[in-house]
């Protein structure tokens, strides 16, 4: 009956700031609207994000609690992406085993959203 996640829905507060982090930090491709270089007006953003896709969607009021959902980026060599976001200036936690097999690293977007990486497994 599900075949797979379609998108992911952030809701967010300032969305020339969230596009920045996500194009610029994480490196994904926005692809709606077209490219723009202000995206304060816009209440819908998407990017594209593999499988599926993130949609920045207006109107957020940075009311997260503890059991927010969290996003996971599936990668292949967590060290080298850990890496990379760092030195984009990204704040982001010590890799860990979350399970035998499991390797994983927290972070948030710029808004406080949580994020992790997690190795493809």
């Amino acid at each position: 009956m599900i075949m797979e996640i379609m998108e992911v829905i952030p809701y967010v507060q300032d969305m020339q700031a969230q596009v920045g982090f996500y194009r610029d930090m994480l490196g994904l491709a926005v692809s709606y609207p077209k490219p723009l270089e202000d995206y304060h007006n816009e209440s819908w953003v998407t990017l594209n994000s593999g499988a599926g896709t993130l949609a920045l969607h207006s109107g957020g009021q940075r009311c997260l609690e503890k059991d927010t959902p969290m996003v996971v980026f599936r990668l292949a060599d967590i060290q080298m992406a850990r890496q990379a976001l760092v030195e984009r200036g990204v704040s982001i936690g010590e890799i860990f085993s979350a399970a035998p097999g499991v390797q994983v690293c927290h972070f948030a977007d710029s808004e406080g959203n949580p994020l992790a990486l997690d190795i493809a497994h």
